[in-house]
């Protein structure tokens, strides 16, 4: 069966039939820190409409290590250590960074920028996108699933 979006890796498949709720390019710290990456492109599902094929086989790590007992757990493929996806343990959002984790980054652009910091010294984006230092203002965490 064909989905509307897909990715993970050899050994845990994700996908989603339904749109994302949220697409940005993310400035912050933790990205940063987690990725290696100066920007980070950030895809927000409903929790419920990312599906995981396996999730036996993830292993589950703090995605803030300034935060371990936050909301966000980064899950890596527990036998070839892909990154797989961000889970919300208030089961609010599953977050994909297409880039990282198998998925179309073209299918999926950022709308906005968010978490842009102006005092850290670097030049604002000037792509015509928003730039935000935080989400979008109009979103709203949607209820637990």
């Amino acid at each position: 069966m064909s989905h509307k979006h897909t990715g993970g890796c050899e050994h845990v498949h994700t996908h989603s039939d339904n749109g994302p709720i949220d697409i940005h390019t993310c400035h912050c710290s933790v990205c940063k820190d987690v990725t290696g990456q100066d920007t980070t492109h950030v895809v927000f599902f409903n929790h419920g409409d990312v599906k995981v094929d396996n999730l036996d086989g993830l292993n589950r790590q703090p995605f803030n290590a300034q935060n371990p007992d936050g909301p966000l757990e980064l899950c890596t493929c527990s036998d070839c250590g892909a990154p797989i996806m961000l889970d919300d343990k208030q089961r609010r959002i599953r977050a994909i960074v297409p880039n990282l984790m198998g998925y179309d980054a073209e299918s999926l652009p950022a709308t906005y920028h968010a978490f842009f910091d102006a005092s850290a010294g670097v030049a604002a984006p000037d792509d015509g996108r928003p730039v935000y230092d935080s989400l979008h203002p109009d979103f709203v965490w949607p209820e637990p699933a």
